[in-house]
């Protein structure tokens, strides 16, 4: 597969402008980075986006996350691995992840109450939108991840 636009990023300076000072402000907010890395890679993986899996995996790593929860990151549900506040932006993660599916439920957003306040709901909201804008960048224009040479497949 290869790029339908080549430099797609340089394209669009003020736009991503905006989107890198958004990123740059949940860095301020009160979620943690962890779970800010849980909540872009779940989402990631969920729209398919190989370019920020391989992103929110690296940094994730970076941040000293375990490799079992970034394996397990798409069975959450059944894992003991992942808190209370974690599993609640992980439902929230998908229930906007997949709107158009969910309606994002009540149930959800319960989970949401209890463990954030309103001004982290919103953050987290707009984290999740954030990463659906990347992820929409990145695949509609096929964006390509770097590939180490030990991961290459073999010929």
């Amino acid at each position: 597969m290869s790029p339908r636009v080549k430099d797609h990023i340089k394209l669009a300076p003020e736009q991503v402008k905006a989107m890198l000072a958004l990123e740059a402000s949940f860095e301020k907010s009160s979620l943690e980075p962890g779970l800010r890395d849980l909540v872009k890679l779940r989402a990631s993986q969920i729209n398919g986006c190989a370019f920020c899996i391989h992103m929110h995996t690296s940094d994730a790593r970076k941040q000293g996350e375990s490799e079992m929860r970034l394996y397990m990151l798409n069975a959450w549900r059944e894992s003991p691995l992942y808190s209370k506040r974690e599993r609640a932006a992980l439902a929230w993660t998908e229930a906007l992840t997949r709107l158009a599916e969910t309606g994002a439920p009540d149930a959800d957003y319960d989970l949401v109450k209890a463990e954030f306040s309103e001004a982290e709901q919103v953050q987290l909201t707009m984290l999740i939108g954030a990463i659906n804008v990347w992820n929409r960048l990145q695949v509609g224009f096929r964006a390509q991840h770097p590939v180490d040479a030990k991961d290459k497949p073999a010929a």
